[in-house]
């Protein structure tokens, strides 16, 4: 891939960035023979926050500090690492006066993507006090921000990894508990597990998806938002006939821009001050390539 800078960014909102972060995407983008990346010659970064230049919408004003993401930004089109920043006004989000650019960059896509999910099992019922919510892949970035929202928000977070040496900084984030990865369910001989999971963020996919759904509560839900650990998904239809069991699909990509402000206020709700310790450094844009 060529890294190329534009002068003229296009777009129906013009934004000057003030940060922008490495995501795992931005490095599959960046491969030699990237199924992401959709051209050759490229401006990376996935996401960006700043304010903005120039509008050609309405919702959008000049001087708004935005935060914006999603559709082919730093897949097809110029990315988040620039000066200056063009994209469709759907995938921009005006920020809550409470939340920096870099708080904002601080959680980013991994935020946004974990308090969906929270708030997803909450609007299908889930509720402070109704048990243990699993929360899958509890190191990475959805899902160690999942484990805070939820504490934070009331609810009892059960980290499963397979990094036990994480124990420690995962209850420091919120985790109520932490379990080995292989602990999910039980009675594997049979076509469900016993019932002990009130909900849960899966952030895996495969067959950790397939064990979850066979141990959730009766009325229980899993949002989905990952497949490190595949795209397959191999089970039956008892959880869903017989413990009326859900699967709800979380995307930050192409979500509707009249959906995402209510996300990033719930967001700026829960965020602290003391969140920034996630970050491990800042650089510049020069200091990028390496």
């Amino acid at each position: 891939m060529t890294v190329v800078q534009r002068a003229e960014p296009d777009g129906e909102v013009i934004i000057d960035g003030e940060y922008s972060a490495l995501n795992y995407k931005d490095w599959m983008v960046a491969q030699p023979h990237s199924k992401v990346r959709r051209v050759t010659e490229l401006v990376p970064g996935v996401e960006i926050a700043g304010r903005v230049r120039s509008s050609n919408v309405d919702h959008v004003a000049v001087g708004d500090t935005v935060i914006a993401y999603g559709g082919t930004i730093g897949v097809r089109d110029g990315g988040g690492f620039a000066e200056v920043t063009g994209c469709a006004a759907r995938y921009v989000t005006a920020l809550d006066p409470s939340l920096s650019t870099r708080q904002a960059m601080t959680y980013g896509l991994a935020g946004y993507t974990a308090m969906a999910s929270v708030l997803a099992l909450e609007e299908h019922g889930l509720q402070p006090g109704a048990g243990d919510v699993l929360v899958t892949g509890a190191t990475g970035g959805v899902g160690s921000l999942a484990i805070t929202f939820l504490a934070r928000r009331g609810h009892r977070a059960v980290a499963a990894t397979g990094s036990p040496q994480h124990d420690e900084w995962l209850r420091a984030r919120g985790a109520a508990d932490v379990v080995a990865r292989d602990a999910i369910d039980d009675a594997p001989d049979r076509v469900l597990g016993s019932t002990r999971w009130a909900g849960a963020i899966d952030c895996v996919g495969g067959d950790t998806l397939r064990r979850i759904l066979r141990s959730l509560n009766y009325g229980g839900a899993v949002a989905a938002s990952g497949l490190v650990g595949g795209a397959e998904l191999s089970t039956n239809v008892y959880p869903f006939i017989t413990r009326n069991v859900a699967l709800l699909g979380i995307d930050a990509v192409e979500t509707p821009s009249f959906q995402r402000p209510r996300v990033w206020r719930a967001l700026a709700e829960a965020a602290r001050a003391d969140d920034d310790a996630l970050v491990e450094r800042v650089i510049s844009l020069e200091e990028i390539p390496e």
